[in-house]
């Protein structure tokens, strides 16, 4: 054989070792999404940072109000009390607060940020309260402090545009029992709350990146959904990292992976986001989550870089080799049927793979959470979306890659900033 047919031989063997890792990852959460865990003695202040009015807010934040965990405080925080979420915030905690476990519910004002990102800043101004809870009382007229703040062990952040299922608490906090696991992560999962294209494009590239995440070195943790031990927290040093950093999940993730510990995906809190969204919006997304990844990890974004051009090369490039082989070789001959094998192999573990994900987010999303018909119908949307499409989303999340590969600038929740550096970044317009 000719040195390209053991290319080509190679090439087919790669993606037969990716179809592998991504039923390998299918097997994970199936494994897991299931589990009861009932681990609830350690105290656990669960954060949620919110900026504005995100789609089905009042579901998403009653959800966090409903977890079925003994013993936590739930404290949500904005940058300015003119921010709609702020009243918002105050309705639901007087509606919700009686029937909620929570032991403590606070809202929080953390003012405008100046040398990090506006969630950054929100975080760690709560998590300043939590050590110093005496700083809470001199500085905001708000109900006096609970004995539950004495004591918080576990540090859990999430988004206000996620949905949880009652147990996902529980779930996030279960793998930190292990001293070799840093921080405990789970991810999310767009549903269309309008079935345009742009809004089913978005949850069919989300979904690509959420089947990398298993019992993988591949794992990251994602901002919206992850927790962290206050003791690692600390030793670590992730409150001076975080002060000058714009990236909340790719900082904590870099740090815990550089100190031996790992992150650990939590099937079981794979949360829905419901998303509406233009294509102007779409690409905006896209190319600000890589140049973050850009300039917070690197390596990370190297890798997203080469694995995306590669799955378009194996189909395209692939496929305009058999195009040239049949004017070089012989029909049906070993060559010509090494050569067409290519794209063909990379089409099927394409298509494997996005059937694999969506079985998996079909299982994961229903169980333990009231999904409404409307919601059904968005996710087969989305599926169907994703299954028919994912030779052309391959060629559209390269081109979000590629753009992130140019400029520093970017603008994230109505905020512009300019990323100078991993933990240097400046502010420049947009401060509440």
């Amino acid at each position: 054989m000719a040195w390209y047919h053991y290319i080509a031989l190679a090439a087919i063997l790669s993606q037969l070792l990716v179809v592998a890792l991504a039923y390998s990852n299918y097997c994970y959460a199936l494994q897991k999404y299931k589990k009861k865990r009932l681990w609830h003695k350690l105290r656990t202040a669960l954060i949620v940072p919110c900026r504005g009015l995100d789609s089905e807010f009042r579901e998403n934040i009653a959800s966090f109000f409903n977890q079925d965990y003994e013993n936590y405080l739930l404290w949500f925080v904005v940058a300015d009390r003119s921010d709609p979420a702020y009243d918002e915030l105050c309705r639901l905690k007087t509606e919700l607060s009686p029937a909620s476990k929570a032991l403590d519910v606070q809202i929080l004002v953390a003012g405008g940020t100046q040398s990090c990102s506006q969630k950054i800043h929100n975080l760690l101004y709560c998590y300043r309260k939590l050590s110093d809870p005496r700083c809470l009382r001199k500085q905001e007229s708000v109900e006096p402090l609970a004995p539950a703040q004495e004591g918080v062990e576990i540090l859990a952040f999430a988004d206000s545009d996620i949905c949880v299922r009652n147990d996902w608490l529980s779930h996030l906090v279960w793998p930190l029992h292990r001293s070799k696991t840093g921080v405990a992560s789970g991810y999310r999962w767009f549903i269309p709350k309008k079935n345009n294209l742009a809004s089913l494009v978005l949850s069919a590239v989300n979904a690509k990146v959420a089947q990398l995440l298993g019992n993988t070195c591949f794992n990251q943790a994602w901002g919206g959904s992850m927790a962290v031990r206050v003791e690692v927290f600390r030793r670590l040093g992730i409150e001076k990292i975080w002060s000058r950093a714009l990236s909340d999940d790719l900082s904590l993730s870099r740090t815990v992976k550089k100190a031996g510990m790992k992150v650990a995906f939590v099937p079981a809190c794979l949360a829905a986001s419901y998303a509406s969204i233009t294509w102007r919006e779409l690409f905006e997304f896209g190319r600000r989550q890589f140049l973050i990844t850009r300039i917070s990890t690197p390596r990370t974004w190297w890798f997203g870089l080469l694995s995306s051009l590669y799955s378009v090369l194996g189909v395209w490039g692939g496929a305009g080799l058999a195009v040239y082989a049949t004017h070089k070789f012989l029909a049906f001959s070993f060559e010509f049927l090494v050569i067409l094998a290519v794209p063909i192999v990379f089409l099927l573990s394409q298509l494997s793979q996005a059937i694999l994900r969506q079985k998996m987010a079909q299982k994961l999303l229903k169980y333990g959470r009231r999904v409404t018909s409307d919601e059904r119908q968005a996710i087969r949307a989305a599926m169907s979306a994703d299954i028919l499409g994912f030779w052309v989303w391959s060629l559209l999340l390269l081109s979000f890659v590629i753009s992130s590969a140019f400029g520093r600038t970017i603008r994230w929740r109505g905020i512009r900033y300019k990323l100078l550096g991993p933990t240097k970044i400046v502010v420049l317009s947009g401060r509440p």
